[in-house]
């Protein structure tokens, strides 16, 4: 485990006892309250004791989605939309449902995002248009996700 683990041990204290991991579900408490440095973390975390697994290509693509959204906070576009698209690309074996996540739902975000970049010529940063978008985990496994 890395340095950061009391940290985020507080972080995801109240996500334990539950059916999935608490990392991930610390991954998505983060995330939605727009602490996306946090969520990627968070999950960071978990990753690094599975990587090499069945999962290690799904969590380093939430990992790089977050780290897109820190980029996009701190204003730089371009290393953002590069991590929209390296996400992208680790997400697609993982269609349509994953983790009680809806993967297709997440493939559109993230092209609404990098659409937003390109559109302004990777000046405008959509993330100023308005809060970031929240994801929400189905509650059953064969359910599907859905984001406010």
């Amino acid at each position: 485990m890395s340095h950061k683990s009391g940290k985020i041990a507080a972080l995801i204290e109240h996500c334990h006892g539950k059916a999935l991991s608490p990392y991930y579900l610390g991954y998505f408490e983060c995330f939605n309250r727009e602490l996306f440095y946090e969520a990627h973390d968070v999950l960071e975390e978990l990753w690094l004791s599975v990587r090499r697994g069945p999962n290690d290509g799904f969590y380093k693509a939430l990992i790089q989605f977050a780290g897109a959204f820190v980029h996009l906070q701190k204003n730089r576009l371009r290393p953002a939309g590069a991590l929209f698209k390296l996400s992208r690309s680790y997400l697609e074996p993982y269609r349509p449902l994953h983790e009680q996540l809806d993967i297709s739902q997440l493939l559109s975000l993230i092209d609404t995002y990098l659409a937003r970049l390109e559109e302004g010529a990777y000046l405008l940063n959509p993330l100023q248009e308005g809060q970031g978008p929240k994801l929400v985990l189905s509650e059953n496994p064969d359910g599907a996700a859905t984001q406010d």
